[in-house]
């Protein structure tokens, strides 16, 4: 850009900063084609902010695939002035799918691991749920679209225990979803940094992180209203329109 614009790299360099501009930079974003995204977010959001009584909210979902994975040569531990090295090689020792409920209000999570993950196997952790909250609580989760949620079988489960009610994300908006916080954060802590030699391993660590977890709850604080969310992104559909708009005039 220097050479053709005929200035020096220096004030180049200065441009970007003052501007904000990064163009080494780039990042990827997927906006929701769903019918009913804003009476969702809407649920959702109004759901964290204002959880009903007498109820408990969970946000559900799966981790699938998860990977043991085993370092081709052993980690050098951390030293001073050096971090903790690991061999981008590994070796596969299998999967495993977690399946997970975070509760929002105190931060604890239920969660159980299956090597397969179908409708059969979440339906089995609908059970250990409904196991796990007392009978006089009513159960709102917050869970996507996936067709194994949406099975016949399941179906028919949810309509036999009237106490639950269901609340999908939009398609393509996760990030509603607390509990992929927590599936993020095990995956740093925990699955990241470690050396897993069978599927039996993998999932004695997750187990290991949930119970950390649940010894000492945070709860995570929703502080963005649905207002607030829509009317950003009604400012980015409005520059990405007006960007497109700028790339034909050009």
């Amino acid at each position: 850009m220097a050479k053709h614009s005929g200035l020096s790299h220096s004030t180049i360099g200065r441009i970007w900063r003052a501007f904000g501009l990064k163009p080494h930079r780039s990042e990827t974003f997927q906006l929701s084609n769903d019918p009913l995204f804003v009476d969702k977010v809407r649920d959702i959001v109004g759901l964290y902010m204002r959880p009903p009584e007498n109820a408990v909210v969970l946000c559900v979902d799966e981790k699938s695939q998860v990977q043991a994975l085993n370092r081709a040569q052993p980690v050098l531990p951390m030293l001073p002035a050096r971090p903790e090295l690991q061999t981008h090689t590994y070796v596969r020792h299998g999967t495993t799918a977690l399946f997970a409920a975070l509760d929002i209000a105190t931060g604890k999570v239920i969660g159980k691991c299956h090597r397969r993950h179908r409708a059969v196997e979440f339906l089995k952790f609908l059970h250990q749920i409904e196991a796990s909250v007392p009978q006089h609580l009513d159960v709102h989760i917050v869970l996507d679209n996936l067709r194994t949620h949406k099975t016949p079988a399941v179906h028919r489960w949810f309509l036999r225990h009237p106490r639950w009610h269901l609340h999908f994300t939009p398609t393509y908006s996760s990030w509603l979803n607390q509990v992929e916080r927590w599936f993020a954060l095990l995956e740093q802590k925990q699955l990241k940094r470690g050396a897993h030699r069978s599927t039996r391993e993998l999932e004695a660590a997750i187990y290991e992180f949930i119970e950390v977890t649940n010894d000492e709850p945070k709860p995570f604080i929703w502080t963005k209203s649905a207002e607030a969310i829509l009317a950003n992104l009604k400012r980015f559909c409005i520059r990405t329109v007006e960007s497109q708009a700028l790339d034909i005039n050009f």
